[in-house]
């Protein structure tokens, strides 16, 4: 199992990027550095000349793989898209009770992050922080309507469109199934942020995952209405 693992690879909208980094030891330590320059800089101070010094490279070179920063954004947000259905997957096959794999697949969305060493060039936990940080610009820009029509976002919506089939499995007459699913991811990464840097605006229990714990009441009561 973990060699057939080691083989699997996220698939990412090929119009993201002009180079696929997953092709060569360059892109994925384009890849890797990103994410630490992210995480530590913050997307709007981040510059592919700080990223080409970090990786001892040219700022050419990351030029040939993506056009803009923007676009780098586009594949750490979509590369996260897709590892979440990945662990979704993994996570709810073969359970045959729809409630169980609701529960499941809402601990995938909402939960904490652990690094996933099938994929060594890529820390997930940093990759995490940068979604909840960063993800919401890479669609709410001018773009998105143009990004959406060419598919770079049809991952996060069939990740989110595998949890509400899920929800209508439980509930057939629920409306609103894909709505409270974004609903309920966007504003977990909201309550991890505030946690880390607001909690007065959230509730940190001690000895629970006040998050999960809570996106988990939300749901089910909602479609149990």
């Amino acid at each position: 199992m973990e060699s057939l693992l080691k083989q699997f690879t996220i698939q990412v909208n090929e119009g993201i990027y002009l180079k696929d980094p997953e092709s060569s030891d360059l892109g994925k330590k384009i890849v890797s550095g990103s994410i630490d320059m992210i995480v530590d800089l913050g997307f709007e101070n981040f510059t592919f000349r700080k990223l080409a010094e970090e990786i001892q490279s040219t700022e050419a070179s990351v030029y040939r793989y993506f056009k803009s920063k923007h676009k780098l954004l586009l594949y750490l947000t979509s590369w996260y898209w897709g590892w979440m259905e990945y662990r979704l997957v993994f996570t709810t096959t073969n359970i045959e009770s729809p409630q169980e794999r609701l529960k499941r697949a809402l601990h995938v969305l909402t939960g904490p992050v652990q690094d996933d060493r099938t994929f060594e060039h890529i820390s997930e936990v940093k990759l995490h922080e940068i979604v909840i940080a960063e993800s919401s610009k890479a669609y709410l820009n001018k773009k998105v309507d143009e990004e959406n029509s060419q598919g770079v976002f049809k991952g996060y919506k069939r990740l989110v469109g595998r949890v509400s089939d899920i929800i209508l499995e439980i509930n057939p007459e629920y409306k609103y199934p894909h709505m409270l699913v974004s609903t309920v991811i966007e504003g977990a990464h909201h309550q991890r942020y505030f946690a880390e840097h607001l909690p007065r605006l959230t509730d940190v229990l001690e000895g629970e995952d006040s998050i999960t714990s809570f996106c988990k009441d939300v749901v089910f009561r909602t479609i149990t209405i």
